[in-house]
């Protein structure tokens, strides 16, 4: 497949930055990190080359300066929020973080929760921490935050909330999602820091938007697409050119914000060390693209499947009509249209000709392999061993599974599961693929052909089962829907 990105320049590079702001602040730094640091698929997939685990790989080299807090919202755990990209709730994502953490030997000892006022799911999941030793500390909501700064930056504020006990010179601060209240732990720590004593500075991991690229780059419109929810903007960094006489892209809350971060840190410090927003940030991205046609591509594909994931989400009560009328104008922007993503017309065309739900499926040669719907596999079912077949050159008639090793399974759907549909899902056909391998090569060579669907596209004509759609999740596929279920039910199981 071919790059866009240089991974170890970017590792390299970014690590060094962050060397300079930690001795820049005479030994100790707290970095908010900006975007995901396990699974960061959005750049993963803008950005070839970019690894889902790049920032995580990056701090390694770091590993035995840096200690992780991780940071989550009372309000998010009663509210049983969820990441859409692995389906698990926040509170679940910040056990996973830990784990994943400790798994590359990185210090994770604390979290925090804010916006504290025990909620009595906080609770639960505060003492949940306690029982597998983790550190729990609380930070409340401060009234007038952030614009009150004589109470937000005093004892009633940054004060009342509990110290985190640190010993590494790098403090790493990151959440399961957007929302969690990083920079204001980053404040609290300063402020307590400095009541204590302590010379300590602030900085954040930036990855998006890339401040040297351009505004409307197609890099910063799909983090604008990604971001739709939060009502981001990209903005030109007015305090940049007002400093450095230098074009700089940022986004608006930070934009917004960065007055009362100034004046908060002047209560602190008795000054503000960075002259714009762009300035706080630690961002060596832009600087380690190498392919701009092939990122450009990319960031465009991304922009088209944000509008299918988002009008998906709309249909089923999760998103408004303001979040897709938005990206609809980020495609008018890219003057993009369902043309450039060619599984959707594919999909749609063997819809039409089967009257049944189609899927569509474009393989890393550039062909396209569509699947239909049966008497034995659902759309989805039947475009995984059709592709999978294609990259084998085992001929598409010939038959993979045999019908003793289908019948069984059909059977305990019906007769045993309570199931109505007798189609095989995704799930289900990758076992009885599985097992057929065991005395067949050539379905043996089919599997061997999964690693290969990572970073294909996928278009289906119809909304997908959960289980299909994690199935396809756990293959790296990038998968589109359109914005219809396959039945006028308005119930619809996982299943």
């Amino acid at each position: 497949m071919r790059v866009g990105f240089d991974h170890e320049l970017y590792t390299r590079t970014q690590s060094e930055k962050i060397l300079e702001r930690i001795r820049q602040f005479g030994g100790k730094l707290y970095l908010e990190l900006g975007g995901k640091l396990f699974d960061d698929n959005h750049a993963a997939r803008v950005l070839p080359g970019f690894l889902p685990d790049s920032k995580i790989s990056m701090l390694r080299s770091l590993s035995d300066q840096t200690e992780i807090v991780v940071a989550i919202s009372a309000d998010d755990i009663a509210q049983n929020k969820s990441r859409g990209d692995l389906g698990i709730t926040y509170d679940q994502d910040v056990l996973r973080l830990i784990d994943a953490f400790r798994a590359v030997d990185m210090l994770v000892e604390s979290v925090v929760i804010t916006q504290w006022k025990a909620q009595p799911q906080a609770v639960s999941f505060r003492k949940r921490l306690r029982s597998q030793g983790i550190r729990v500390y609380i930070h409340y909501p401060i009234a007038g935050y952030p614009t009150d700064i004589a109470l937000v930056v005093s004892d009633k504020g940054y004060g009342k909330n509990e110290y985190i006990e640190t010993s590494r010179p790098l403090v790493l601060v990151t959440a399961p999602g957007p929302g969690s209240g990083k920079m204001a732990v980053c404040m609290s720590q300063l402020y307590q820091d400095h009541q204590r004593g302590i010379k300590a500075g602030f900085a954040k991991f930036e990855t998006f938007p890339i401040w040297n690229l351009p505004l409307k780059h197609p890099v910063n419109i799909a983090y604008e697409a990604a971001t739709v929810d939060l009502g981001d903007v990209n903005m030109i960094d007015p305090f940049h050119m007002e400093a450095y006489g230098e074009l700089a892209v940022n986004y608006n809350r930070d934009i917004e914000m960065f007055p009362i971060l100034s004046a908060i840190f002047q209560r602190i410090w008795g000054d503000m060390p960075y002259k714009s927003p762009t300035d706080m940030g630690v961002n060596m991205v832009g600087n380690c693209i190498i392919d701009n046609d092939l990122v450009e591509h990319s960031a465009k594909q991304e922009v088209i499947r944000r509008l299918y994931t988002t009008l998906c989400d709309q249909r089923r009560g999760d998103a408004s009509e303001e979040e897709v009328n938005k990206l609809r104008l980020l495609m008018q922007q890219l003057n993009l249209s369902d043309e450039d993503r060619p599984v959707i017309a594919a999909a749609r065309k063997r819809a039409d000709a089967t009257g049944n739900p189609a899927a569509a499926i474009e393989l890393p040669s550039g062909a396209i392999i569509t699947g239909k719907t049966s008497s034995l596999l659902g759309a989805s079912s039947a475009l995984l061993l059709n592709a999978l077949k294609m990259l084998a050159g085992i001929p598409k008639n010939e038959e993979l599974i045999p019908p003793e090793v289908i019948g069984p399974i059909q059977s305990l759907k019906l007769d045993y599961l309570g199931n109505n549909n007798p189609r095989l899902h995704t799930d289900e056909v990758l076992v009885a693929l599985s097992i057929t391998a065991a005395s067949s090569k050539k379905a043996a060579l089919a599997m061997s052909q999964l690693p290969l669907l990572k970073g294909c596209e996928v278009h289906t004509s119809v909304i997908l089962s959960a289980v299909d759609e994690n199935i396809f999740r756990r293959l790296g596929v990038n998968l589109t829907c359109d914005p219809h279920y396959q039945s006028r039910k308005l119930y619809h199981r996982g299943r």
